[in-house]
This record gives C-alpha cells, sequence and structure tokens, in this order.
C-alpha cells in the first residue's frame, strides 16, 4: 500500500513552527486534501502551547499559486449544491484558519501569490517576500468573481486605490513594490527570505505564553475595515459561485 505524501508539512524549530506547502508540481495550487492537511498542523500549533510563532512558506519556485483549478471547476458546476458549497469552504478555511491561529503568523513569500494565494499571504499577521516576488489577485483573469474575503483583505493593509489597482485593473506587485505600498514588511533576496522569517519569529517565540496572549488584542485592535472578513467572505460567495458556473 501506497501513502500519499504529505502536502502540507510542519516541524517546530526553538518555538517556532514552519508550515512548508509541499507542491511544487502545481506551484503549491490548493486542493482539498492540502487544505485539510494545512488546517490539520495550524490545530497541533494551537496545541502545542510550547509553540509562539508560525511562519508559512512554499517549496519550488512559488509560494501558492491559488486553488486548484480543478477545485474551482468543481465548485462551480452548480452554485445550489450543498457538496460544491462546502468544497469551496475547505479552500476558504485553509487561510481563514491562518487568520485565527492562536499565535504570531509570518508569510515568507517567494515566486508567485496569485488568488486564493494572495489570500493566505495577506491572512499572515506579517510578510517578508522575496524581492522578485511577484503578488498578482489574478480572480477576473481566470473570470472568477474574487474569493475569501479577497477584497476586504487587501484593503485592510493597502487601503481601496491599491485594491482596486489589483483585483479589479489586474496590477500586479513585485516584492519591492509590495512593501511600499503597505503588503509586506521587508523584501529580501530569495536565499535570505526564510532565515528572515525565522529570525523575526524566533523574536516573539522566546516567550510563547506571551506571544499567544498578545496577539489576540494585536488583531482586536488593528486592520479595522467597514465590512468584517468573516461577512465579507460570505457576502460575495453567491457573486463568485456564479462566475464559476458561467460558460
Amino acid at each position: 500500500m501506497t501513502t500519499a505524501k504529505a502536502e502540507a508539512t510542519l516541524e517546530v524549530r526553538d518555538g517556532v513552527a514552519v508550515l512548508t506547502l509541499d507542491a511544487p508540481e502545481r506551484r503549491n495550487a490548493l486542493t482539498l486534501p492540502m487544505c485539510a492537511e494545512m488546517v490539520a498542523a495550524m490545530d497541533e500549533v494551537d496545541r502545542d502551547q510550547s509553540v509562539g510563532a508560525l511562519v508559512v512558506h512554499g517549496t519550488g519556485k512559488g509560494f501558492c499559486a491559488g486553488a486548484d483549478l480543478s477545485t474551482l471547476g468543481d465548485a462551480g458546476k452548480d452554485p445550489l449544491d450543498a457538496e460544491g458549497f462546502a468544497n469551496l469552504s475547505s479552500v476558504y478555511e485553509s487561510f481563514v484558519r491562518l487568520g485565527r491561529v492562536t499565535v504570531p503568523t509570518i508569510a515568507a513569500v517567494h515566486g508567485a501569490a496569485v488568488g486564493a494565494g494572495m489570500n493566505l499571504m495577506l491572512a499572515a499577521d506579517l510578510r517578508v517576500v522575496a524581492k522578485d516576488a511577484r503578488l498578482i489577485s489574478g480572480f477576473l483573469r481566470r473570470g472568477l468573481h474574487p474569493g475569501g474575503g479577497h477584497f476586504t483583505l487587501l484593503d485592510r493593509l493597502g487601503g481601496r486605490e491599491l485594491t482596486a489597482a489589483m483585483a479589479l485593473f489586474g496590477e500586479e506587485l513585485d516584492g519591492e513594490q509590495a512593501v511600499r505600498a503597505g503588503l509586506a514588511w521587508e523584501a529580501v533576496d530569495a536565499d535570505r527570505l526564510l532565515p528572515r522569517a525565522m529570525e523575526l519569529a524566533g523574536r516573539v517565540a522566546a516567550d510563547p505564553e506571551l506571544a499567544r496572549a498578545t496577539v489576540a488584542n494585536f488583531r482586536r485592535e488593528t486592520g479595522a475595515t467597514p465590512l468584517p472578513w468573516d461577512v465579507a467572505l460570505q457576502f460575495e460567495r453567491t457573486t463568485q459561485m456564479w462566475s464559476m458556473r458561467r460558460g
């Protein structure tokens, strides 16, 4: 009997959990099994009180190319189908769960972060990016309405003008542009990306109990938008699923 390779793995280094997206052959595009592994890993982080921070990164040439197209296609066959609705919810949960994990989180982003991959990046508390990273909204390019609270996630970091430029008009940002736009803290050479994220995470992880208490209040006190993320996610869902069904 052959056991499928895990596509989302977790390891802990000196109190810092590292969640690695490991499906390089499809640039870490999200499938339902991979999303389930990601959620299970973050559940484990919450259970392990010795962990004080979480870093998310991807293997291969890109951070995350969004949701796997076959997953999106299956979900959009019938917007009223309960299974399709549940499957799309599972994709959403992979990054919504990152927004709820009980330790401070950092996304270490190289290569392309597209669509749901951008949502995953934006769900973290802090972003460190490679200078040659490519941040791409990408939904309209695929003929899809943005999903997962994409407008809300972009707006709470970059504001309305940037959200319009990226999500409506298809502008892309590299790593250094992302820093200037307020979507990331720092842009570094690709070989420095994970070490720099680990350096930052290690500082807060030195006191896990304080890290968990502090990040809870950090999230309550920052990032306010006119529409809460969970409300935005549901508000846009009907239109997104309609867009999947066309053609």
